[in-house]
Protein backbone atom coordinates (compact mmCIF):
# COMPACT_ATOMS: atom_id res chain seq x y z
CA UNK A 1 0.00 0.00 0.00
CA UNK A 2 2.89 2.36 0.76
CA UNK A 3 4.78 1.49 -2.43
CA UNK A 4 4.40 5.04 -3.89
CA UNK A 5 6.17 6.49 -0.84
CA UNK A 6 8.91 3.85 -0.96
CA UNK A 7 9.57 4.70 -4.61
CA UNK A 8 9.56 8.41 -3.76
CA UNK A 9 12.39 8.00 -1.25
CA UNK A 10 14.50 5.79 -3.51
CA UNK A 11 16.24 8.87 -4.96
CA UNK A 12 19.55 9.79 -3.37
CA UNK A 13 19.50 12.55 -0.77
CA UNK A 14 15.75 12.97 -0.32
CA UNK A 15 15.67 11.52 3.21
CA UNK A 16 18.25 14.06 4.34
CA UNK A 17 16.66 17.22 3.02
CA UNK A 18 13.09 16.20 3.93
CA UNK A 19 14.00 15.33 7.54
CA UNK A 20 15.97 18.53 8.11
CA UNK A 21 13.23 20.54 6.42
CA UNK A 22 10.76 19.05 8.89
CA UNK A 23 12.74 20.49 11.81
CA UNK A 24 12.72 23.98 10.33
CA UNK A 25 8.99 23.83 9.60
CA UNK A 26 8.24 22.53 13.08
CA UNK A 27 9.95 25.67 14.37
CA UNK A 28 7.58 27.84 12.31
CA UNK A 29 4.54 26.23 13.94
CA UNK A 30 6.06 26.74 17.41
CA UNK A 31 7.22 30.32 17.04
CA UNK A 32 3.91 32.22 17.15
CA UNK A 33 2.38 30.26 20.03
CA UNK A 34 5.68 30.27 21.90
CA UNK A 35 5.91 34.06 21.58
CA UNK A 36 2.35 34.62 22.81
CA UNK A 37 2.78 32.40 25.88
CA UNK A 38 6.21 33.87 26.66
CA UNK A 39 5.20 37.55 26.52
CA UNK A 40 1.84 36.95 28.21
CA UNK A 41 3.63 35.18 31.08
CA UNK A 42 6.48 37.64 31.50
CA UNK A 43 4.61 40.90 30.80
CA UNK A 44 1.15 39.77 31.97
CA UNK A 45 -0.59 41.04 28.83
CA UNK A 46 -2.25 38.99 26.13
CA UNK A 47 -2.94 42.20 24.22
CA UNK A 48 0.79 42.97 24.05
CA UNK A 49 1.59 39.36 23.17
CA UNK A 50 -0.92 39.41 20.32
CA UNK A 51 0.31 42.77 19.02
CA UNK A 52 3.98 41.73 19.00
CA UNK A 53 3.16 38.43 17.28
CA UNK A 54 0.85 40.14 14.77
CA UNK A 55 3.52 42.70 13.86
CA UNK A 56 5.96 39.90 13.11
CA UNK A 57 3.37 38.07 10.99
CA UNK A 58 2.67 41.22 8.99
CA UNK A 59 6.39 41.58 8.35
CA UNK A 60 6.58 37.96 7.24
CA UNK A 61 4.06 38.71 4.49
CA UNK A 62 6.70 41.03 3.01
CA UNK A 63 9.90 39.12 3.74
CA UNK A 64 8.83 35.65 2.55
CA UNK A 65 8.16 36.64 -1.10
CA UNK A 66 11.38 38.69 -1.17
CA UNK A 67 13.40 35.74 0.13
CA UNK A 68 11.73 33.49 -2.45
CA UNK A 69 12.82 35.82 -5.25
CA UNK A 70 16.38 35.91 -3.90
CA UNK A 71 16.45 32.10 -3.69
CA UNK A 72 15.43 31.85 -7.35
CA UNK A 73 18.15 34.31 -8.29
CA UNK A 74 21.07 33.15 -6.11
CA UNK A 75 20.23 29.62 -4.93
CA UNK A 76 18.85 28.12 -1.72
CA UNK A 77 22.03 27.83 0.35
CA UNK A 78 23.33 31.33 -0.39
CA UNK A 79 20.08 32.92 0.81
CA UNK A 80 18.59 30.53 3.38
CA UNK A 81 21.64 30.20 5.65
CA UNK A 82 22.25 33.96 6.20
CA UNK A 83 18.50 34.52 6.58
CA UNK A 84 18.21 31.79 9.23
CA UNK A 85 21.25 33.08 11.13
CA UNK A 86 19.83 36.62 11.16
CA UNK A 87 16.44 35.30 12.34
CA UNK A 88 18.09 33.35 15.16
CA UNK A 89 20.16 36.35 16.29
CA UNK A 90 17.11 38.62 16.40
CA UNK A 91 15.08 35.96 18.22
CA UNK A 92 17.85 35.71 20.80
CA UNK A 93 17.76 39.50 21.12
CA UNK A 94 14.02 39.29 21.86
CA UNK A 95 14.70 36.84 24.69
CA UNK A 96 17.41 39.10 26.09
CA UNK A 97 15.09 42.12 25.99
CA UNK A 98 12.47 40.23 27.95
CA UNK A 99 15.05 39.00 30.46
CA UNK A 100 16.35 42.54 31.01
CA UNK A 101 12.83 44.01 31.20
CA UNK A 102 13.65 46.31 28.26
CA UNK A 103 11.11 48.85 26.94
CA UNK A 104 8.11 47.50 25.06
CA UNK A 105 9.24 48.92 21.72
CA UNK A 106 12.29 46.64 21.79
CA UNK A 107 10.01 43.61 21.76
CA UNK A 108 8.33 44.84 18.59
CA UNK A 109 11.64 45.74 16.97
CA UNK A 110 13.43 42.45 17.67
CA UNK A 111 10.47 40.25 16.79
CA UNK A 112 9.87 42.12 13.52
CA UNK A 113 13.56 41.84 12.61
CA UNK A 114 13.45 38.09 13.34
CA UNK A 115 10.88 37.55 10.55
CA UNK A 116 13.46 36.34 8.03
CA UNK A 117 13.14 32.58 8.51
CA UNK A 118 12.97 31.25 4.94
CA UNK A 119 10.10 29.21 3.54
CA UNK A 120 11.74 25.78 3.84
CA UNK A 121 8.54 24.05 2.77
CA UNK A 122 8.63 25.85 -0.57
CA UNK A 123 12.32 25.07 -1.03
CA UNK A 124 11.67 21.38 -0.27
CA UNK A 125 8.93 21.29 -2.90
CA UNK A 126 11.33 22.92 -5.37
CA UNK A 127 13.82 20.11 -4.72
CA UNK A 128 11.17 17.48 -5.36
CA UNK A 129 10.23 19.26 -8.58
CA UNK A 130 13.85 19.21 -9.72
CA UNK A 131 14.29 15.52 -8.91
CA UNK A 132 10.99 14.32 -10.42
CA UNK A 133 10.43 16.89 -13.17
CA UNK A 134 7.84 15.73 -15.76
CA UNK A 135 6.95 12.73 -13.56
CA UNK A 136 3.42 13.68 -12.56
CA UNK A 137 2.79 10.58 -10.42
CA UNK A 138 5.93 11.05 -8.32
CA UNK A 139 5.26 14.77 -7.90
CA UNK A 140 1.74 13.96 -6.72
CA UNK A 141 3.16 11.66 -4.03
CA UNK A 142 5.83 14.25 -3.12
CA UNK A 143 3.27 17.05 -2.74
CA UNK A 144 1.10 14.71 -0.66
CA UNK A 145 4.02 13.89 1.62
CA UNK A 146 4.91 17.56 2.04
CA UNK A 147 1.34 18.47 2.95
CA UNK A 148 1.23 15.69 5.53
CA UNK A 149 4.45 17.07 7.03
CA UNK A 150 2.82 20.50 7.24
CA UNK A 151 -0.17 19.05 9.06
CA UNK A 152 2.02 17.08 11.48
CA UNK A 153 4.04 20.22 12.23
CA UNK A 154 0.93 22.22 13.04
CA UNK A 155 -0.33 19.42 15.28
CA UNK A 156 2.90 18.94 17.22
CA UNK A 157 4.34 22.48 17.14
CA UNK A 158 1.82 24.32 19.36
CA UNK A 159 1.66 21.38 21.78
CA UNK A 160 5.45 21.32 22.17
CA UNK A 161 5.71 25.11 22.48
CA UNK A 162 3.07 25.33 25.20
CA UNK A 163 4.46 22.30 27.04
CA UNK A 164 7.97 23.76 27.12
CA UNK A 165 6.73 27.22 28.14
CA UNK A 166 4.61 25.89 31.00
CA UNK A 167 6.82 23.08 32.30
CA UNK A 168 10.36 24.45 31.74
CA UNK A 169 10.25 28.24 31.50
CA UNK A 170 8.19 30.88 29.64
CA UNK A 171 11.06 31.40 27.18
CA UNK A 172 11.62 27.70 26.46
CA UNK A 173 9.08 27.41 23.64
CA UNK A 174 10.47 30.34 21.66
CA UNK A 175 14.05 29.26 22.43
CA UNK A 176 13.34 25.80 21.02
CA UNK A 177 11.87 27.39 17.88
CA UNK A 178 15.03 29.50 17.54
CA UNK A 179 17.30 26.44 17.71
CA UNK A 180 15.16 24.38 15.32
CA UNK A 181 15.01 27.22 12.79
CA UNK A 182 18.77 27.62 12.77
CA UNK A 183 19.75 23.95 12.86
CA UNK A 184 17.01 22.71 10.54
CA UNK A 185 17.50 25.40 7.89
CA UNK A 186 21.30 25.20 7.86
CA UNK A 187 21.36 21.39 7.69
CA UNK A 188 18.72 21.51 4.96
CA UNK A 189 20.60 24.09 2.90
CA UNK A 190 24.05 22.50 3.10
CA UNK A 191 22.78 19.40 1.28
CA UNK A 192 23.88 20.70 -2.09
CA UNK A 193 23.38 17.42 -3.97
CA UNK A 194 19.61 17.94 -4.14
CA UNK A 195 19.64 21.74 -4.37
CA UNK A 196 18.03 22.93 -7.61
CA UNK A 197 20.44 24.87 -9.82
CA UNK A 198 19.68 28.51 -10.46
CA UNK A 199 17.63 28.62 -13.64
CA UNK A 200 18.47 31.21 -16.30
CA UNK A 201 15.75 33.75 -16.92
CA UNK A 202 14.16 34.22 -20.31
CA UNK A 203 16.35 36.73 -22.20
CA UNK A 204 13.30 38.04 -24.04
CA UNK A 205 11.85 39.17 -20.72
CA UNK A 206 9.90 37.01 -18.28
CA UNK A 207 6.89 38.48 -16.54
CA UNK A 208 6.97 38.64 -12.77
CA UNK A 209 4.97 35.92 -10.96
CA UNK A 210 2.58 38.53 -9.60
CA UNK A 211 1.58 39.36 -13.18
CA UNK A 212 0.68 35.73 -13.87
CA UNK A 213 -3.13 35.69 -14.10
CA UNK A 214 -3.31 32.07 -13.01
CA UNK A 215 -1.19 32.72 -9.92
CA UNK A 216 -3.34 35.76 -9.12
CA UNK A 217 -6.39 33.50 -9.09
CA UNK A 218 -4.61 30.99 -6.86
CA UNK A 219 -3.53 33.72 -4.43
CA UNK A 220 -7.11 34.91 -3.98
CA UNK A 221 -8.32 31.33 -3.52
CA UNK A 222 -5.57 30.73 -0.96
CA UNK A 223 -6.51 33.97 0.79
CA UNK A 224 -10.01 32.62 1.38
CA UNK A 225 -8.61 29.17 2.18
CA UNK A 226 -6.42 30.74 4.87
CA UNK A 227 -9.50 32.59 6.13
CA UNK A 228 -11.15 29.19 6.65
CA UNK A 229 -8.28 28.11 8.91
CA UNK A 230 -8.05 31.42 10.80
CA UNK A 231 -11.78 31.67 11.45
CA UNK A 232 -12.05 27.97 12.32
CA UNK A 233 -9.41 28.35 15.03
CA UNK A 234 -10.97 31.45 16.57
CA UNK A 235 -14.54 30.14 16.44
CA UNK A 236 -13.57 26.77 17.91
CA UNK A 237 -11.85 28.41 20.88
CA UNK A 238 -14.91 30.61 21.46
CA UNK A 239 -17.39 27.76 20.99
CA UNK A 240 -15.63 25.37 23.37
CA UNK A 241 -15.41 28.21 25.90
CA UNK A 242 -19.13 28.89 25.57
CA UNK A 243 -19.99 25.27 26.42
CA UNK A 244 -17.51 25.11 29.31
CA UNK A 245 -14.73 23.10 27.62
CA UNK A 246 -12.15 25.73 26.67
CA UNK A 247 -9.13 23.63 27.85
CA UNK A 248 -9.81 21.07 25.10
CA UNK A 249 -9.98 23.63 22.26
CA UNK A 250 -6.48 22.66 21.11
CA UNK A 251 -7.40 18.98 21.04
CA UNK A 252 -10.53 19.67 19.01
CA UNK A 253 -8.53 21.72 16.52
CA UNK A 254 -5.95 18.94 16.34
CA UNK A 255 -8.71 16.58 15.17
CA UNK A 256 -9.18 18.74 12.08
CA UNK A 257 -5.45 18.58 11.36
CA UNK A 258 -5.39 14.82 11.99
CA UNK A 259 -8.24 14.32 9.54
CA UNK A 260 -6.32 16.38 7.00
CA UNK A 261 -3.10 14.43 7.56
CA UNK A 262 -4.82 11.05 7.19
CA UNK A 263 -6.55 12.19 4.00
CA UNK A 264 -3.28 13.56 2.64
CA UNK A 265 -1.43 10.30 3.22
CA UNK A 266 -4.18 8.30 1.53
CA UNK A 267 -4.48 10.80 -1.31
CA UNK A 268 -0.82 10.26 -2.15
CA UNK A 269 -1.60 6.61 -2.93
CA UNK A 270 -4.36 7.50 -5.41
CA UNK A 271 -3.62 7.48 -9.13
CA UNK A 272 -4.15 10.93 -10.60
CA UNK A 273 -7.11 11.52 -12.91
CA UNK A 274 -7.97 14.60 -14.93
CA UNK A 275 -6.07 17.87 -15.14
CA UNK A 276 -4.53 19.80 -12.29
CA UNK A 277 -7.19 22.50 -12.63
CA UNK A 278 -10.10 20.05 -12.48
CA UNK A 279 -8.62 18.28 -9.46
CA UNK A 280 -8.17 21.58 -7.65
CA UNK A 281 -11.75 22.66 -8.37
CA UNK A 282 -12.97 19.32 -7.02
CA UNK A 283 -10.89 19.71 -3.87
CA UNK A 284 -12.03 23.26 -3.13
CA UNK A 285 -15.66 22.25 -3.64
CA UNK A 286 -15.29 19.23 -1.34
CA UNK A 287 -13.69 21.41 1.33
CA UNK A 288 -16.65 23.82 1.17
CA UNK A 289 -19.14 20.95 1.46
CA UNK A 290 -17.39 19.40 4.48
CA UNK A 291 -17.36 22.72 6.34
CA UNK A 292 -21.17 22.92 6.33
CA UNK A 293 -21.89 20.15 8.92
CA UNK A 294 -19.93 22.09 11.55
CA UNK A 295 -22.98 24.36 11.87
CA UNK A 296 -24.91 21.36 13.25
CA UNK A 297 -22.56 20.97 16.25
CA UNK A 298 -24.50 21.26 19.47
CA UNK A 299 -21.82 20.24 21.94
CA UNK A 300 -18.35 18.84 22.37
CA UNK A 301 -19.18 15.25 21.41
CA UNK A 302 -20.85 16.28 18.17
CA UNK A 303 -18.19 18.87 17.35
CA UNK A 304 -15.22 16.49 17.65
CA UNK A 305 -16.14 14.05 14.83
CA UNK A 306 -17.38 16.91 12.64
CA UNK A 307 -13.98 18.62 12.98
CA UNK A 308 -12.22 15.41 11.90
CA UNK A 309 -14.53 15.13 8.88
CA UNK A 310 -14.09 18.81 8.04
CA UNK A 311 -10.34 18.27 7.72
CA UNK A 312 -10.63 15.39 5.26
CA UNK A 313 -10.66 17.62 2.17
CA UNK A 314 -8.00 20.07 3.35
CA UNK A 315 -4.84 18.17 2.44
CA UNK A 316 -6.09 16.97 -0.97
CA UNK A 317 -7.03 20.56 -1.81
CA UNK A 318 -3.68 21.95 -0.68
CA UNK A 319 -1.78 19.15 -2.44
CA UNK A 320 -3.47 19.82 -5.77
CA UNK A 321 -3.23 23.57 -5.18
CA UNK A 322 0.52 23.55 -4.60
CA UNK A 323 0.94 21.22 -7.55
CA UNK A 324 -1.04 23.63 -9.69
CA UNK A 325 1.16 26.54 -8.62
CA UNK A 326 4.16 24.54 -9.85
CA UNK A 327 2.40 24.07 -13.19
CA UNK A 328 1.68 27.79 -13.47
CA UNK A 329 5.17 29.13 -12.72
CA UNK A 330 8.38 28.67 -14.77
CA UNK A 331 11.11 26.72 -12.99
CA UNK A 332 13.26 29.87 -12.72
CA UNK A 333 10.56 31.48 -10.52
CA UNK A 334 9.28 28.48 -8.57
CA UNK A 335 10.46 29.60 -5.11
CA UNK A 336 8.94 33.06 -5.50
CA UNK A 337 5.70 31.56 -6.78
CA UNK A 338 5.46 29.11 -3.91
CA UNK A 339 6.19 31.76 -1.31
CA UNK A 340 3.52 34.05 -2.78
CA UNK A 341 1.02 31.22 -2.35
CA UNK A 342 2.13 30.70 1.26
CA UNK A 343 1.93 34.46 1.87
CA UNK A 344 -1.69 34.47 0.70
CA UNK A 345 -2.48 31.63 3.10
CA UNK A 346 -0.85 33.46 6.02
CA UNK A 347 -2.70 36.66 5.15
CA UNK A 348 -5.96 34.73 5.01
CA UNK A 349 -5.32 33.13 8.39
CA UNK A 350 -4.80 36.58 9.91
CA UNK A 351 -7.88 38.01 8.14
CA UNK A 352 -10.07 35.06 9.12
CA UNK A 353 -9.03 35.31 12.76
CA UNK A 354 -9.78 39.03 12.91
CA UNK A 355 -13.20 38.73 11.25
CA UNK A 356 -14.13 35.74 13.40
CA UNK A 357 -13.09 37.55 16.57
CA UNK A 358 -15.33 40.48 15.68
CA UNK A 359 -18.24 38.23 14.68
CA UNK A 360 -18.07 36.10 17.82
CA UNK A 361 -18.05 39.20 20.02
CA UNK A 362 -21.04 40.64 18.16
CA UNK A 363 -23.20 37.60 17.38
CA UNK A 364 -21.95 34.89 19.75
CA UNK A 365 -20.11 31.63 19.19
CA UNK A 366 -23.16 29.51 18.37
CA UNK A 367 -23.36 30.84 14.80
CA UNK A 368 -19.61 31.23 14.34
CA UNK A 369 -19.12 28.22 12.05
CA UNK A 370 -20.97 30.10 9.33
CA UNK A 371 -17.72 32.00 8.75
CA UNK A 372 -15.42 29.12 7.65
CA UNK A 373 -18.27 27.80 5.49
CA UNK A 374 -18.70 31.24 3.89
CA UNK A 375 -14.94 31.58 3.29
CA UNK A 376 -14.91 28.15 1.65
CA UNK A 377 -17.82 29.14 -0.60
CA UNK A 378 -15.94 32.28 -1.69
CA UNK A 379 -12.87 30.15 -2.45
CA UNK A 380 -15.03 27.95 -4.71
CA UNK A 381 -16.52 30.99 -6.43
CA UNK A 382 -13.10 32.49 -7.20
CA UNK A 383 -11.66 29.15 -8.35
CA UNK A 384 -14.54 28.44 -10.72
CA UNK A 385 -14.61 32.00 -12.06
CA UNK A 386 -10.85 32.04 -12.63
CA UNK A 387 -10.55 28.50 -14.01
CA UNK A 388 -10.14 29.72 -17.59
CA UNK A 389 -7.12 31.78 -16.54
CA UNK A 390 -5.70 28.79 -14.71
CA UNK A 391 -6.03 26.57 -17.79
CA UNK A 392 -4.58 29.25 -20.06
CA UNK A 393 -1.50 29.84 -17.90
CA UNK A 394 -0.89 26.10 -17.41
CA UNK A 395 -1.00 25.61 -21.18
CA UNK A 396 1.39 28.54 -21.70
CA UNK A 397 3.87 27.13 -19.18
CA UNK A 398 3.72 23.52 -20.41
CA UNK A 399 7.19 22.46 -21.67
CA UNK A 400 7.75 21.14 -25.16
CA UNK A 401 7.14 17.44 -25.71
CA UNK A 402 10.78 16.84 -26.56
CA UNK A 403 12.08 18.21 -23.24
CA UNK A 404 14.13 15.60 -21.33
CA UNK A 405 12.30 14.00 -18.45
CA UNK A 406 13.60 13.76 -14.90
CA UNK A 407 14.50 10.06 -15.16
CA UNK A 408 16.49 10.82 -18.34
CA UNK A 409 18.36 13.66 -16.60
CA UNK A 410 19.05 11.50 -13.55
CA UNK A 411 20.41 8.71 -15.77
CA UNK A 412 22.68 11.14 -17.59
CA UNK A 413 23.94 12.51 -14.27
CA UNK A 414 24.67 9.02 -12.95
CA UNK A 415 26.61 8.15 -16.11
CA UNK A 416 28.64 11.34 -15.78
Amino acid sequence: MFAPYRRLFSAKGVVGFSSMGFLARLALSMSGVGTVVMIASLRDSYALAGAVTGASLATTLLTIPLLGRLVDRYGQARVAIPAAIWSAVMSAALLVCLELDAPTWTLFATNILSATAPNVGGMARARWAEIYDNDADSMHVANSFEQVLDEVCFILGPILAVALATSVSPEAGRLAALVLTLVGTVLFAVQRGTEPPVQPTDPSGQKAPLRNRGLQVMMVVFLFTGSIFGSLEMVTVAFTDSIGHKPVAGTVLALQAIGSAVAGMLFGMVTLRGTGVSRFLTGVTAMAVLMLPLNLAGGLWSLAPLMFIAGMATSPTMITGMGLVQELIPRSQINEGMTLAVTSLLGGISLGGMVAGWAVERFGADSGYVLPAAAAALAVLVAVTGSRWLRREVAANTPADDAPSAPERVAVGQEA
